[in-house]
């Protein structure tokens, strides 16, 4: 598809409003240019918010949530199967528009919408399962158990290289929870952000409940510091960089409001000498290159053990010299540009810095050429040994750092020894080496995988990291729970007033 035919498949215009509070508002604070990083040229400008836009929506939200929370659950969900829907219906121009705007291959651009309907569906499950709990009283004639309430509004701050995915696994969950959500975009995909909200206002239109799905998009020293410090968002959800979470989670928590984080994961493929070498290089490939290295879970460092290593390169660097970069929109293409130039000019110096430190680049490292005029570069595979500081740093961008290891315990503490910790793989065939590294003595990650690479996580299992990853978990599994409130309930149905733990008094 071309700019113009998404452009009109989904409501857009080379001018778009950039904020919505149950209607789109005609917005005071500025515009903003959106650049294709293919060609390095702008396609559209987007209204952003001032505080004052970002008061009306704010205050939309949570007038509708007084009357969200009382709709009963499998209600809600109700709306979220007709979004599921028409999301459906928008798959292909919407996944056009992500590769338009961020770059990634066509083909990722639609498996993230995909990711959009599957929890649409999860939540619409998830809607007659908000369970809670009977416990046992110690007291007679009495009745012990705990409920889930809704929650309040929920902020959602995304990044850009998965402009929609993450916002709807917030964004579809607290919808059932009975929350409204106020979505704050990446400043670099905005166009995304409002085509999905559009979408969303064409299913709740003339429901009463139009300000369940609220935009801002607007500069983060504005509109940023006023959702993060603002005590009507109980909770407020945020995927970005190390650096971005620790002010997000600093500011909510000084208010002593809740954070969910998602942030930067320096994710590490062990592969051990009796590996399938030629699964090794296709998970090894895409985790790497895919999205051309700007996923959180990207394969940054592959350990690796001697007797492999040699085998396991040849077959990387000749399946590296073979990636189509190119045109995003190409269905041929298997890497598109980075995000802009300033990454670029940082992956360029992290290849200097690691060269600096030892390394030995096998494949790589430079601009690539193609003829679009953005900011594409080659998927790089550096040589280094493991005290080299750079690779305790997270390069968003399409640079393997091969570290040879000595035997499993070994590769499992190279893996372990970063500050981060959201994905991990081992390559094995021994039970007990994929045992070890699921055990506690094994991968300190949120996310442990076995002859499986880093990336490409399913929605029915809870995603997140820990240490500097910042320890939230969203989409499946019991993440609902971060976006209601827990209310344990004891009900006396007897005459008399006995007291726990056996206390008398009076």
């Amino acid at each position: 598809m071309t700019r113009d035919e998404v452009f009109a498949a989904l409501g857009l215009s080379a001018t778009n409003p950039g904020a919505f509070a149950g209607r789109w508002l005609e917005t005071s604070g500025g515009t903003l240019e959106v650049e294709n990083p293919t060609t390095a040229t702008t396609i559209a400008t987007v209204a952003q918010a001032s505080a004052d836009d970002y008061e009306q929506v704010i205050s939309s939200s949570q007038d509708v949530f007084d009357r969200w929370r009382m709709l009963p659950a499998p209600k809600r969900g109700e709306y979220v199967r007709l979004i599921g829907n028409a999301l459906r219906e928008h798959k292909e121009a919407l996944g056009a528009l992500v590769a338009l705007e961020m770059g990634k291959i066509v083909a990722e651009g639609e498996g993230e919408v995909q990711e959009m309907i599957d929890i649409a569906d999860f939540a619409v499950g998830l809607s007659r399962q908000l369970y809670g709990l009977t416990m046992a009283s110690e007291r007679p004639r009495h009745r012990m158990f705990e409920q889930w309430h809704p929650l309040g509004t929920i902020g959602v701050i995304s990044a850009f290289n998965f402009p929609v995915a993450v916002w709807s696994w917030n964004a579809m969950l607290a919808a059932v929870c009975g929350d409204p959500v106020l979505w704050k975009p990446s400043s670099q995909t905005p166009l995304s952000a409002i085509a999905v909200t559009r979408i969303c206002h064409q299913v709740m239109a003339g429901s009463g409940f139009e300000g369940v799905f609220n935009l801002v998009v607007g500069r983060g020293r504005d509109v940023g510091e006023l959702l993060i410090n603002d005590r009507r968002v109980p909770l407020v959800s945020a995927t970005g960089s190390c650096n971005m979470g620790e002010k997000v989670g600093t500011a909510v928590a000084k208010r002593l409001g809740r954070s969910l984080l998602e942030l930067g994961g320096n994710n590490a493929v062990v592969v051990l000498d009796d590996a399938d070498p030629g699964l090794v290089t296709r998970a090894v490939l895409f985790g790497a290159v895919g999205t051309s290295g700007q996923r959180c879970t990207t394969v940054r460092r592959m350990v690796v053990e001697s007797g492999i290593k040699g085998d396991v390169l040849k077959r990387l660097v000749d399946a590296y010299g073979q990636v189509r970069i190119g045109d995003p929109l190409d269905r041929a293409t298997l890497m598109g540009p980075l995000i802009n130039a300033g990454a670029v000019d940082e992956m360029l110096a992290a290849v200097e810095i690691a060269k600096e430190q030892g390394g030995k680049v096998l494949t790589g490292g430079k601009r690539a050429d193609v003829g679009l005029g953005g900011h594409f570069v080659e998927p790089t595979i550096i040589e280094i040994d493991r005290d080299a500081p750079i690779v305790q740093e997270e390069t968003f961008a399409p640079i393997l750092y091969v570290i040879e290891a000595g035997d499993p315990k070994d590769a499992i503490a190279v893996q372990n020894g970063v500050r981060q910790g959201l994905s991990s793989a081992i390559f094995t065939n021994s039970l007990r080496a994929a045992e070890l590294f699921l055990s506690t003595e094994g991968s300190d990650c949120g996310i442990a995988n076995v002859n499986i690479g880093t990336s490409g996580a399913e929605i029915g299992g809870a995603f997140g990291g820990e240490k500097e990853t910042g320890g939230g978990r969203e989409a499946g599994s019991d993440s609902w729970k971060a976006y209601m409130r827990r209310q344990t309930n004891t009900v006396n149905w007897s005459t008399e007033l006995p007291l726990a733990q056996g206390i008398e008094f009076g």
